[in-house]
């Protein structure tokens, strides 16, 4: 049986859709601010490599939860389309990286079973009202991916 979860809300002004769908080999979890599927990364790792433990929690933020730390052993492959710029490309393989690291995380804490699956995730972001060339996020970037990830979180937690 396919287990999907949806959970829609509005982040720094804009519509951002999530959609977790658990398939038997494998989650596919969509992000979408435009209405569609936008970029596919798979991310995976070998059920055989230790995920890190999450950072304490920051006394200065006690309401954020901290993101568990995305291991070095994860592997992504673009798996459809492609990002228009490299800054953009580094941005999706963040998101990509974060999320398969939050459905590992909190699948290792809810099953026993020992095979981890790869994560697909999906990657369709409005840009940014704040053109930026540097490599820095943004505070806009930030708010986003933070939403972004919390919504993930509570998604998973449905399922």
């Amino acid at each position: 049986m396919l287990q999907t979860s949806t959970l829609a809300r509005s982040i720094d002004g804009v519509q951002t859709d999530v959609l977790v769908q658990a398939f038997a080999d494998r989650v596919l979890v969509l992000v979408t601010q435009l209405g569609k599927v936008g970029s596919l990364i798979q991310a995976s790792m070998p059920s055989t490599m230790p995920l890190l433990p999450p950072p304490p929690p920051d006394p200065s933020q006690p309401n954020e939860l901290p993101l568990p730390v995305p291991p070095p052993s994860l592997q992504l492959t673009p798996l459809l389309g492609s990002a228009p710029s490299e800054r953009i490309h580094t941005l999706h393989s963040l998101y990509a990286s974060q999320i398969a690291t939050l459905v590992w995380t909190l699948e290792e804490a809810n099953v026993l079973e020992t095979d981890r699956r790869p994560v697909v995730v999906g990657v369709a972001l409005a840009k940014s009202p704040e053109p930026s060339e540097s490599s820095e996020l943004s505070a806009h970037d930030r708010a986003v991916f933070r939403g972004v990830m919390d919504m993930v979180r509570e998604v998973l937690r449905k399922q």
